[in-house]
């Protein structure tokens, strides 16, 4: 879907009569049926006339394609700035993707393709222009069936004409997406042009560009081959007994959905049944199959982490444009996708965007853009205000898409060393229901209770041999470090404990990067992830109050926490409403956090009440 379509001699015509910016939103307003924002039309405004500066060359032919927000493939809002198209020296055929800027400065970051620039006044991080340049050939070269198969050339570069030059951003930390996709600034008019001209030497009015237009979008063969590729022999992805049951019964949902009624399929599955499994190779089968289909989380860690698993010998890009969040589907076409595969369904949201405004449901939204939808769901997983996952309301929505509802469960538990009791018992000193296990007698699982959260650290460490053990903690300490990289998040300076929260430099990376061990992590990069040790730090949210009742204290929570954004005003209006949401996402948390780990779990809490509770209840049977 292209915005603005034309040619070198049309698109001067029009920037010359200072109408290119008007021209462009009222295509937009026609073909989505919505406004331009302010800052879409002053992008337009302020960008384009610099790429017509650029094309003023006599050498560059007057009849080369012009396309300016050209959206890459459904269902992705991402849309390519600028695209330019013709034939080269042997009558090959190029397009060439230009994505542009108008950034006056920029820093580096450590985090691999990402860096801080200022939108809106503010200092946000951002993908590296030369990186989206690069993840859009990509997805074109993985994508498009007639980049694929007709040989179509795909060229990638930045323009920054606002900016001079940056170090930064030309920093030797960059250089692998630099190599795929130049980045020029301000005074490198010459060596852009000249990197268009070595590429496009006759005008084909924009033919190559409709051609990648009307393409089919399926993954290509070479893409298709290599995840399946990765998916064998990996013993993370192994199926098991119900699993394999579950596997295959979605398959052939799949299969099913093709005849145009619709198919969802919600699978119920605890801490270390297998769903991330299940939906990675379902992923990998049906991708094998040529089938357009997403693996979808609302949670970026789990997204980041399986992509970074399965990366070899493709392109980055490529592999991970198979990994959504659950925002991408606002304005998805109807059943654009065989197959959405919804991990950790639990915690999707009604609204999306940053600021929770955009759409009008998820769970609506990703029915509505697939034939076929699986939702691994395990509604004890819900650990903020805002999270809608629900089997009721996964129901509500298939019914209105006049879909089939089929369900089944992932009774068997390979966490926790495989302990379904230890689940049971936690779930009884969390207070999230009584059961009977009311000790770890005769349950064979790793958990300790440690009076110091150096002692549970360097417990951690110890455990760490093959960089599968981590900390966690409750969200209760703020992101001090965020702003001054020197500062310590989470301190108990009566323990002489001090260490940050994981975010700033590995991001979501940071539970299989070895470096990251000195890192604490929280719910939002760990849930849907395991380790073979967990380490537990509950904070103040968690207490036992002196009559001996547990409590939850959601005024504990770090003002950076979201999870439990605007409880004070829902107290006000509603405090039984309040107590008992809050109360629920504060004891799940915890519950998430300490079925982490395969092997065990080993616990410090803030309250010392807590931990003597703790600890009456984590009796073995050899002690009673």
């Amino acid at each position: 879907m292209i915005v603005y379509f034309s040619h070198k001699q049309g698109f001067l015509k029009d920037v010359d009569s200072n109408q290119i910016d008007k021209i462009v939103a009222d295509n937009f307003l026609r073909i989505f049926r919505t406004n331009s924002n302010t800052r879409e039309i002053l992008s337009w405004r302020n960008s384009l006339p610099y790429m017509a500066n650029i094309l003023r060359d006599s050498e560059i032919p007057e009849d080369v394609g012009v396309a300016v927000e050209c959206k890459i493939m459904p269902p992705s809002g991402k849309r390519i700035d600028f695209m330019l198209s013709g034939t080269g020296p042997s009558k090959e055929k190029h397009v060439i993707i230009v994505e542009l800027k108008q950034w006056q400065e920029a820093e580096k970051t450590e985090m691999d393709g990402i860096v801080v620039s200022r939108l809106g006044g503010n200092k946000v991080r951002t993908s590296h222009p030369s990186y989206q340049a690069y993840t859009y050939r990509c997805l074109l070269k993985g994508f498009n069936e007639s980049v694929y198969e007709t040989s179509i050339n795909v060229g990638a570069c930045g323009y920054l004409h606002n900016c001079d030059h940056s170090e930064d951003l030309i920093d030797e930390r960059y250089g692998r997406y630099l190599l795929e996709a130049p980045l020029f600034f301000r005074p490198q008019v010459e060596a852009l042009r000249g990197f268009i001209k070595a590429r496009i030497k006759l005008g084909d009015r924009g033919k190559v560009i409709q051609t990648i237009d009307k393409s089919k979008v399926r993954p290509s063969s070479g893409l298709a081959d290599s995840v399946v590729g990765l998916l064998k022999g990996n013993n993370d992805f192994v199926l098991i007994d119900e699993q394999k049951v579950v596997f295959e019964e979605a398959l052939q949902l799949v299969n099913l959905a093709e005849a145009g009624k619709k198919k969802v399929f919600i699978v119920q599955g605890g801490p270390g049944t297998g769903k991330s499994v299940v939906a990675i190779n379902l992923l990998g089968e049906l991708i094998g199959k040529r089938r357009l289909v997403h693996y979808v989380s609302r949670n970026s860690a789990p997204r980041d982490v399986y992509a970074h698993k399965l990366s070899g010998s493709r392109p980055r890009g490529e592999i991970k444009s198979l990994f959504r969040n659950s925002w991408a589907y606002i304005d998805a076409e109807t059943d654009g996708l065989d197959c959405l595969l919804v991990d950790e369904a639990h915690r999707l949201n009604e609204k999306s965007g940053l600021y929770g405004n955009l759409g009008e449901h998820q769970i609506k939204e990703i029915i509505h853009a697939s034939k076929c939808s699986v939702f691994f769901i395990d509604e004890d997983q819900r650990v903020s205000l805002k999270d809608i996952g629900t089997k009721e309301e996964i129901r509500f929505w298939a019914t209105h898409h006049k879909a089939d509802v089929i369900e089944a469960e992932l009774p068997s538990q390979f966490r926790c060393n495989g302990s379904d009791g230890y689940i049971a018992w936690l779930d009884n000193v969390l207070g999230i229901r009584e059961t009977e296990n009311k000790t770890l007698a005769d349950i064979e699982y790793d958990f300790q209770v440690f009076d110091s959260p150096q002692d549970l650290r360097e417990a951690i460490l110890a455990k760490n041999q093959s960089n599968k053990a981590r900390l966690l903690a409750g969200y209760c300490w703020p992101w001090k470090s965020k702003a001054n990289s020197s500062a310590y998040d989470i301190t108990f300076p009566e323990f002489r404990f001090q260490m940050r929260w994981n975010l700033r430099e590995d991001g979501n990376l940071w539970l299989i990067n070895p470096s990251a061990i000195d890192q604490i992590g929280c719910i939002h990069t760990c849930q849907g992830l395991e380790l073979d040790y967990v380490g537990v730090i509950i904070g103040p949210d968690l207490a036992v109050n002196k009559e001996g009742s547990l409590i939850t204290q959601p005024e504990a929570r770090a003002k950076d926490d979201k999870t439990i954004r605007g409880w004070r005003q829902m107290a006000k209006e509603s405090p039984d409403k309040a107590k008992t949401l809050t109360d629920r996402i504060i004891k799940n948390t915890y519950r998430v956090l300490m079925t982490r780990g395969m092997k065990g779990c080993y616990v410090f809490t803030a309250d010392g009440l807590l931990r003597e509770r703790f600890k009456t209840a984590c009796i073995k049977s050899d002690k009673l």
